[in-house]
């Protein structure tokens, strides 16, 4: 037994050791997933960012611009209507997303076991693809007496506000809105729901013995009891909206007259219809920055609440 042990290596022993600490585990355990991380995202991150300072269109060689591609996009009109168009669509799908969910869980926390089919025929929305509802929404949408909405209308004798509401550069807009909303409410409903399960069922009870009327229950108690699953879901939201497409894509193609288009929609159309591969690749840069600029305080603040 000792000559055996004699003629094995001298580091054996080492590693092992180093294979049964809790930190060598961990290092063989992640390593698969760090390589992945990288393959997955730094190298296309870093690729990308190298994109965006060549003009590269279509098969042609590529050649060097420096920042050309960045100062072409800050005079580009479309751009900047893509911005815009960027800050409503997120602003609104996440103002509206949120604040339905509170307000469906603060009525589903007064009857919990009742309205579990309820949340749960609302969260199945959560679940769907947003391509599936984009078509879901079209047949709502569509023109003349084929679209949902027109037919209801014209049932309510309500004929001259019927239109095409994906042709009108005026609804475009907040037609899909409300449209990705209604995709997004499962989610703050469950975490709302979930944070207003847990206020003591006490100190509402005091409330009302106070006299405090149900209005100030909800401003003063239920609501500021209930921001922890509120933020998360403002989070959530707020990033799925950045980076939304696949809706977008189906229901309008980012018209009419790129009305509908957001900066994510421009990095498409430029990389992959224009074929210009270095400008697209810089609007994604610049998407990229603000997502970093918006998720990384709201990282920082639940990082603190949590500590």
């Amino acid at each position: 037994m000792r000559a055996i042990n004699d003629l094995s290596p001298k580091g054996g022993s080492a590693n092992r050791r180093f294979i049964h600490t809790d930190g060598g585990a961990a290092l063989i355990l992640l390593a698969p997933m760090v390589l992945l991380f990288l393959c997955a995202v730094v190298y296309p991150l870093i690729d990308t960012i190298r994109l965006s300072l060549f003009d590269i269109r279509g098969l042609a060689p590529a050649k060097w611009v420096g920042l050309s591609n960045y100062a072409n996009l800050l005079a580009d009109a479309s751009f900047r209507t893509a911005v815009m168009s960027t800050i409503v669509w997120t602003v609104g799908t996440t103002a509206l997303s949120v604040g339905i969910g509170w307000g469906l869980a603060v009525l589903c926390s007064l009857a919990p076991r009742t309205t579990l089919p309820f949340r749960v025929m609302i969260f199945c929305a959560y679940g769907i693809a947003e391509a599936v509802s984009g078509f879901i929404w079209l047949g709502i949408y569509r023109p003349g007496d084929s679209g949902l909405l027109n037919a209801v209308l014209n049932t309510l004798g309500l004929e001259n506000l019927t239109r095409a509401w994906l042709g009108d550069t005026s609804t475009a807009l907040a037609c899909l809105v409300i449209a990705y909303a209604w995709t997004q409410v499962g989610l703050p409903l469950m975490t709302c729901f979930a944070s207003i399960q847990t206020i003591p069922k006490s100190i509402k009870e005091a409330a009302y013995i106070d006299g405090a009327k149900p209005l100030s229950i909800m401003r003063h108690i239920i609501l500021p009891l209930s921001l922890p699953g509120l933020k998360v879901a403002v989070f959530i939201n707020l990033l799925g909206s950045l980076r939304a497409f696949d809706m977008i894509f189906v229901m309008t193609g980012g018209g009419p007259v790129r009305s509908t288009e957001t900066v994510g929609y421009f990095m498409f159309r430029e990389s992959m219809m224009q074929f210009k591969l270095g400008y697209g690749a810089a609007a994604t840069v610049v998407l990229l920055a603000v997502v970093l600029f918006v998720s990384i305080p709201l990282l920082r603040q639940r990082t603190k609440e949590a500590t």
